[in-house]
């Protein structure tokens, strides 16, 4: 049987704002040998080349043995399957992203208010997404992995502080889980390509749920 994904972490008290949360991977962490270093970065960047040429649909871990020039089986062993690898894609994307709004400047960062960063939160996470979407697609092969992930619990956890600071009204991390599912990748690739919607309509949506949550804008 497979073990449950691990418990969400209980969102900090807003005077631990900047000590609780931290820069978490989009996949499982981990600390890597110094040649385990080396063959991930390699690995990744055969990937990545793999990825500008043909998409993410098209990107295997034969291609990516051969492309790197070594053996499938040590793809394999270092990602486990074609979707850790595509997250290990992911990481370094995330960490720009987890960048800006845990230390950057505001309206995302900590010097803004917490009204402020959320109004802002939404929109920057949909823009990262969407430039990066393809890839995210791709990596969604199994709808409960991606609420396990230690990035997705860091927006989770997020969310749910700013709202608790900010007063709004209700129970904080089942509203951060209701904001957060209306912009998620998939949604927002069917809003936009399939319903005709703009990106600055999804955008105001965000910034009138909030409102009606009690986050004045």
């Amino acid at each position: 049987m497979t073990a449950p994904p691990p418990p969400l972490p209980r969102p900090p008290d807003p005077g631990e704002a900047r000590t609780n949360l931290v820069l978490a991977a989009v996949g499982e962490p981990e600390l890597l040998r110094a040649d385990a270093a080396r063959n991930r970065v390699l690995l990744l960047d055969a990937a990545s080349r793999l990825l500008a040429c043909s998409g993410p649909a098209n990107l295997t871990m034969e291609s990516v043995a051969t492309a790197a020039g070594v053996g499938k089986g040590t793809v394999f062993r270092r990602f486990k399957d074609r979707t850790g690898l595509l997250i290990a894609l992911l990481d370094h994307r995330e960490a720009l992203l987890q960048a800006a709004f845990l230390s950057g400047p505001p309206p995302l960062g900590p010097d803004a208010p917490a009204a402020e960063r959320l109004h802002a939160f939404g929109p920057a996470l949909m823009r990262h997404e969407r430039d990066h979407h393809e890839l995210i697609l791709a990596s969604r092969n199994d709808p409960l992995r991606t609420y396990a992930v230690p990035a997705q619990r860091l927006r989770l956890s997020h969310v749910s502080l700013l709202l608790r600071q900010a007063g709004a009204g209700g129970e904080p991390e089942l509203l951060a889980h209701t904001l957060l599912g209306t912009i998620d990748t998939p949604l927002v690739h069917h809003l936009t390509c399939e319903r005709g919607l703009s990106t600055g309509q999804l955008e105001e949506g965000w910034h009138e749920l909030l409102t009606r949550y009690g986050v004045p804008r």
